[in-house]
């Protein structure tokens, strides 16, 4: 510090003298300035960082309808795949797996088909604001229209009757191929729907 002091003080005496300016006062007051210079820079401390306080854990919305729907969705989990199906004993296609858990669990009559539901009124949610109970929408043929849906049941896992042959299952919307089909989703467990129970 001393050193680089030297470098501000000594190019001021000399330019001081080159100007003509070399009365004792001018000395003494770049004097004085570069003193002030070197003892604030010798006072001055680290800055002190405030501690940033830990992100809180959001509450998890507790919506007991969203929790029998999840339970309901759950509990069909190994029933057959049947096209057109909407029973548990006659078994599901995807449709009817949703349709038939809403109007059981929460009494909502939703549409029929996966292209109704999607149409239907009800709040859009980010892929990263999913919650228990929302609708998921897929497009499995690649042509960017909805031919698929599951029930969403938290932990990046939905409940969905997926095809010929097969039984409902769980699966994760992050897999390599639901996470390429993905479309979008639809909450109807809200207050703000327009979803209503005839």
């Amino acid at each position: 510090m001393v050193v680089e002091l030297a470098f501000v003080i000594v190019p001021l005496i000399y330019y001081v003298e080159f100007k003509g300016m070399h009365s004792m006062h001018t000395s003494i007051r770049i004097l004085a300035l570069a003193s002030l210079a070197f003892l604030a820079a010798c006072s001055s401390r680290a800055p002190i960082t405030e501690p940033v306080p830990a992100p809180r854990a959001t509450a998890a919305v507790f919506d007991p309808t969203a929790d029998d729907v999840l339970f309901r969705a759950i509990g069909l989990v190994g029933t057959p795949y049947v096209w057109g199906g909407n029973t548990p004993s006659s078994g599901f296609d995807c449709s009817g797996l949703i349709k038939f858990v809403y109007n059981d669990a929460a009494g909502i009559h939703l549409p029929r088909t996966t292209a109704q539901m999607m149409q239907m009124q009800g709040k859009y949610v980010a892929r990263n604001k999913l919650r228990s109970g929302d609708i998921v929408f897929f497009s499995t043929a690649g042509h960017g229209r909805v031919s698929h849906a599951g029930i969403y049941v938290g932990e990046g896992r939905f409940v969905h009757a997926p095809s010929s042959g097969g039984t409902v299952r769980l699966d994760s919307v992050d897999s390599k191929y639901w996470s390429k089909a993905y479309l979008q989703a639809k909450r109807v467990l809200n207050a703000e729907t327009l979803v209503v129970n005839p």
